[in-house]
């Protein structure tokens, strides 16, 4: 498997004190939202007022912080028909809309990288990429490990590496390492800001 390139995004392994479940935010996402998100695609919380994204969740970026991985959403559509989907589709126009999203800082999640790893990455810091990379016909994100953003000296980045994904076809070294994470780089720490 580590030896093809088949990205999934951010999928949750396990949490360290138990069965991690995703947050259901009520009206988490903006009717009309213009842009995918698909499951397992890194997520934050929208800071900016004059977009509308403020209180829902928006797609992170390869740099700044990460609240965790989008899980699916449901929403009444304009024809009154209630809606469940693994991803949001783009200009999608509903009401009750409600955004499944892991955001626990504990959970440990697995994310293939864009190359290889090797064992001295464990406990080095790196950003993501391919962020919005996606399929719409089955909803799944594509994001990967951008395995030449290590964060030296110091510096920070959104992802550390904590274990190798524990699969018979993946090891240290492999073309498209998967390995085990938790996001470092978060909202939950310091001043929230909401910009005009």
């Amino acid at each position: 498997m580590s030896s093809t390139s088949a990205p999934f995004g951010l999928r949750p392994a396990f949490f360290p004190t138990g069965l991690e479940r995703a947050q259901a935010l009520a009206n988490g996402i903006t009717s009309g939202y213009s842009s995918n998100i698909l499951k397992g695609q890194p997520v934050v919380y929208g800071t900016t007022a004059n977009s509308g994204t403020l209180g829902t969740i928006i797609p992170a970026t390869t740099s700044g912080t990460v609240t965790g991985a989008f899980a699916g959403v449901e929403w009444t559509d304009t024809t009154g028909r209630r809606r469940v989907s693994n991803y949001w589709p783009a200009s999608t126009s509903g009401t009750a809309i409600v955004a499944y999203f892991y955001n626990d800082q504990q959970i440990i999640y697995e994310i293939q990288a864009d190359g290889s790893m090797a064992q001295t990455s464990l406990g080095n810091e790196y950003n993501i990429n391919n962020v919005t990379a996606g399929s719409t016909v089955t909803g799944l994100s594509q994001c990967t490990l951008n395995s030449s953003s290590a964060a030296g000296n110091g510096g920070q980045a959104q992802l550390r590496v904590v274990d190798l994904a524990p699969y018979p076809d993946n090891a240290w070294g492999d073309a498209y390492t998967i390995v085990r994470v938790q996001i470092v780089q978060t909202q939950w720490f310091g001043v929230f800001t909401a910009t005009a």
